[in-house]
């Protein structure tokens, strides 16, 4: 039995039969199907919707024809029906000026006539092998966009008039269409994303993908490889080359959620990535060229970030260029009244129902409200307040607005008040006052309270906060 062919489809044009029968039979061995023609439009005819692992094109077809006009015009159509395909030019008359050309306008390779029979399979192989990379990681980089959807209120425009909304929109506004790298601070339900979404839909790259990477979210031992990729047989489970977050933005937005949460040991990494702009996957030996935008956001305070035992600062002068600082919502009170009528409009609509209103009492007791949580806590307010509301108008008591709680001092210990027993409210305030306690970091409040940053998140949804 012979052995498998490793490529499926050769095309080979050219105008001497000769020549075609010859590559047909060297190149047998490497590809399932050959496909030979005497016309490029012969050829186009013959593949059409199929994929070439690799056209090998002849630069001449006219009797006596020398300048390669007529196969670099070719080389132009075959690569704008497809722009992925992999084209090697075959030259004989002045070889090494029209090789030249034909790279420039997208050609892989060339082989001059008459050819080296290594030299041809050793082309045709690379190009081929070309072309297959390429494939593998278009489809992984599908992938990783697929499982990057925004988190849930991602898509929520930034709504607000405030005097320091105004200034955010207005820093959106001359930053987006530039190539510069941003850093969004801001507690926690604030609209981190929300902002870096913006930037993206007003920037030059608006029409390729924005990939989210929540590093609070990723196991610490996995961000390595989730974000800069792996080759087969880098560490004990990499049973394939996978691609990264990083490699998968190319041409894009990589928006790095929780940044304050890179491991010390791999900011060298991603420093090394925006200022050469290559990402070397683990265990490989060679980096990638890739081209991305990113924009990093944070719950910690400027301050902290500028501590370097908590962050490189040769990294974070990288990363902000331009800073946009996110205001908690008890900061901008005037904006409440619009956000709530955007939410009523929103989760009505979503669940099929009628908008409910509010009684006077209700929005002033909703403006009136430190939010905790930011806009996700009014967001999931609201949207608990839609789900239960019957047909009198909504009162203050209808939203989890809870007694106001005092704030509690840094070295105050979080304990349960001794004569609450209802482990629902008391679950509330230990969480809530946690997170005041450490000023909305989620991996401190976390720590302190014994739960991992994924449980702590699903009681704060639990809990509106």
């Amino acid at each position: 039995m012979g052995k498998t062919a490793e490529f499926d489809l050769c095309v080979v044009v050219d105008d001497d039969e000769d020549i075609l029968t010859a590559a047909r039979l060297l190149l047998r061995s490497q590809f399932t199907e050959i496909v030979t023609a005497r016309a490029p439009d012969e050829a186009i005819a013959a593949i059409a919707g199929r994929s070439a692992d690799v056209v090998l094109l002849d630069a001449n077809f006219a009797r006596g024809a020398t300048d390669a006009a007529e196969g670099l015009a070719w080389l132009d159509r075959l690569l704008a029906i497809d722009p992925e395909l992999i084209v090697v030019m075959i030259t004989a008359h002045a070889g090494v000026n029209v090789a030249v050309e034909a790279m420039k306008r997208g050609a892989t390779d060339f082989v001059s006539k008459p050819w080296s029979n290594e030299r041809l399979v050793a082309t045709v192989r690379t190009a081929a092998s070309l072309r297959r990379s390429r494939r593998a990681v278009a489809v992984e980089k599908a992938r990783v966009v697929a499982i990057t959807d925004p988190a849930p209120g991602a898509n929520t425009p930034l709504i607000g008039r405030s005097a320091a909304m105004a200034r955010v929109h207005s820093l959106i506004a001359r930053a987006a269409p530039t190539e510069a790298n941003v850093l969004v601070l801001g507690e926690n339900g604030t609209g981190k994303e929300i902002v870096a979404r913006a930037l993206h839909a007003q920037s030059l790259r608006a029409r390729q993908p924005m990939l989210t990477v929540d590093l609070g979210a990723i196991a610490t031992e996995l961000i390595d490889s989730e974000l800069f990729g792996h080759v087969k047989g880098a560490f004990t489970d990499a049973r394939a080359d996978r691609i990264g977050r990083i490699q998968a933005a190319d041409g894009g937005t990589l928006f790095l959620d929780e940044i304050g949460n890179l491991p010390l040991h791999l900011q060298p990494k991603l420093l090394t990535v925006l200022e050469q702009r290559q990402v070397t996957p683990v265990g490989a030996n060679r980096p990638i060229p890739v081209d991305i935008r990113v924009i990093a956001a944070t719950n910690m305070t400027p301050q902290t970030m500028r501590d370097d035992r908590h962050f490189r600062q040769d990294l974070l002068f990288r990363l902000n260029t331009v800073e946009i600082e996110l205001p908690p919502l008890r900061d901008r009170r005037e904006d409440v009244a619009a956000l709530v009528d955007h939410f009523l409009d929103h989760y009505a609509r979503r669940y099929n129902r009628r908008a409910p209103v509010l009684s006077t009492g209700a929005r002033a007791a909703l403006s009136a409200h430190d939010w905790p949580g930011n806009v996700r806590a009014l967001r999931h307010a609201i949207e608990r307040a839609v789900i239960l509301a019957g047909d009198a108008p909504l009162e203050a008591e209808d939203f989890p607005l809870g007694t106001v709680t005092p704030r509690v001092a840094p070295e105050a210990v979080v304990a349960p008040v001794a004569t609450e027993f209802n482990l629902e409210r008391v679950e509330r305030r230990l969480v809530e006052e946690a997170l005041k306690k450490h000023g909305y970091n989620i991996s401190m409040a976390a720590t302190e309270l014994g739960l991992s940053r994924a449980a702590l998140y699903r009681r704060m949804e639990k809990h509106g906060l």
